[in-house]
């Protein structure tokens, strides 16, 4: 009896249905090399067509070359992980699957545990690959837990993370998954493991520290404040001689606060006569002055620093001299000068 024909399909460079209409892992990497060792086709080209590193197609590309189809016959290993695959139930299998497209960050080790937990099974983490990069259809469409700044309720955040590290995701995966920081994801179980249902309530935000800032602190600063002169450092040191250790910072924002509810003064900078240049030239030649640079990286034999001495006219700020001296000691600047001369 003749064999019933087989429906003929479209010729088709898709990777997705290619991908699909595959029957064995041989003809799948035959298909990812096959532009390669036919057409020429580069690995990088390749690669951004059908999601696949670049050197993994280059090194099949030439393992074929040289072997020929032996070379896509996979190892012992790589069927005994495919064979466990198979022999996965179907809601391990789909709960790879979900995750994996929950979260596709999360690594096959740790889908794995979760599978442990929740079935008392661990697969092979090759197999969980091997089953998550299938694409089966999944059954979960919407994400479960809302990001952590969407979910209005504290409690119910908080139960999100808790719930999702019982099922054996890591602090990494829930802080990434919720879009917050793993210290909140930490800080939320080990309110959990120490209150239990009390770490659930919203505490609002104190400062436990020691304030330093007290009321008899604040009575120092606004007596010392009386003085007009004294600034927010020059209170900070005679609290300092008083025993009273506060910051600076802290003082001024006192003393503005002081400013504000007693009316004091604030302190005036005293005006200062402006200095005049002792060496400013008043005639071509009356002073010289002498710049030196020091240079650590250059092409010279000895890595040694050199030293680039320059001797300036201070009238018209002209160069007199410059050269570059491995010292710089008064003979270097005077045979400068000299030269100058």
């Amino acid at each position: 009896m003749p064999s019933p024909k087989r429906p003929r399909r479209e010729r088709t460079e898709k990777w997705q249905d290619i991908q699909q209409w595959t029957l064995w892992p041989e003809q799948e990497l035959y298909e990812q090399i096959r532009p390669l060792v036919l057409f020429h086709e580069t690995a990088g080209e390749r690669a951004k067509e059908i999601d696949v590193p670049q050197r993994t197609l280059s090194r099949k590309a030439q393992a074929f070359e040289r072997y020929g189809m032996q070379c896509l016959f996979a190892s012992r290993e790589q069927a005994r992980a495919r064979e466990t695959s198979k022999t996965l139930p179907e809601e391990i299998r789909q709960l790879i699957v979900d995750l994996h497209a929950e979260l596709a960050t999360m690594s096959w080790r740790e889908i794995a545990e979760v599978c442990y937990i929740r079935y008392g099974r661990r697969p092979d983490h090759k197999s969980v690959k091997h089953i998550a990069t299938a694409t089966p259809p999944r059954s979960r469409k919407d994400r479960r837990y809302q990001p952590w700044h969407l979910i209005s309720d504290p409690a119910e955040r908080k139960l999100a993370a808790i719930r999702l590290h019982a099922e054996g995701w890591s602090i990494a995966s829930i802080a990434e998954y919720l879009a917050t920081s793993r210290h909140t994801i930490y800080d939320t179980l080990q309110h959990w493991t120490e209150e239990g249902a009390r770490g659930l309530d919203a505490k609002p935000k104190t400062n436990k520290g020691v304030r330093k800032a007290t009321l008899k602190v604040r009575n120092e600063i606004r007596k010392l404040q009386k003085n007009p002169l004294l600034g927010e450092y020059r209170v900070h040191t005679a609290l300092l001689r008083m025993g009273i250790e506060v910051s600076p910072a802290t003082c001024g924002r006192i003393m503005a606060a002081n400013r504000q509810l007693y009316g004091l003064e604030k302190p005036k900078r005293q005006p200062r006569a402006k200095l005049e240049m002792p060496f400013r030239a008043s005639r071509r030649h009356e002073f010289w002055s002498a710049d030196i640079r020091y240079i650590e990286e250059h092409l010279l034999p000895d890595p040694k620093p050199v030293y680039v001495i320059t001797i300036f006219e201070n009238f018209s700020r002209s160069v007199l001299s410059s050269a570059i001296s491995a010292t710089q000691n008064q003979w270097d600047y005077l045979v400068r000068r000299v030269g100058t001369g």
